[in-house]
């Protein structure tokens, strides 16, 4: 299994048929996972995302966007922020239509790397296990 789909099936795992969950494992900041539109090519857009509390704003820590391919079993990271750090990575540029017009491959690289590790700490935290508690949101 490549990276790509190695992300892909987690984040269908995560999401279990939902549009919108609450991921809650003892010990750890809650995980949100979402859709959040469609790419112009009609693929769905996902969110994953830790969120803390400062001065009374919603804080990303992290957050990360997908566009996961639902007919080849793929996703591929978009963007990554940390609110924290004031961090905002886009691996693509868009044309003025919304289409991806330019690529920066090795933030594409180092975000897809990021993405694994970061999921795997999620199964290690129990985020995808029976004991999580998930709360539906859509």
């Amino acid at each position: 299994m490549t990276d790509s789909q190695h992300i892909a099936a987690t984040i269908t795992q995560l999401l279990g048929g939902h549009h919108s969950v609450r991921i809650t494992s003892e010990g750890y900041t809650a995980l949100c996972i979402e859709t959040i539109g469609s790419s112009p090519d009609g693929n769905p857009l996902i969110s994953l995302a830790h969120y803390g509390v400062q001065n009374g704003d919603l804080m990303a820590d992290p957050e990360m966007t997908f566009e996961l391919y639902t007919d080849a079993s793929l996703a591929e990271p978009l963007t990554y922020r940390n609110d924290y750090v004031g961090r905002m990575q886009e691996v693509y540029e868009y044309s003025p239509r919304g289409n991806k017009s330019r690529v920066r491959p090795r933030l594409k690289k180092e975000l897809r790397q990021f993405a694994v590790l970061w999921l795997r700490n999620l199964k290690a935290q129990g985020f995808l296990s029976e004991h999580a508690v998930r709360k539906i949101r859509s």
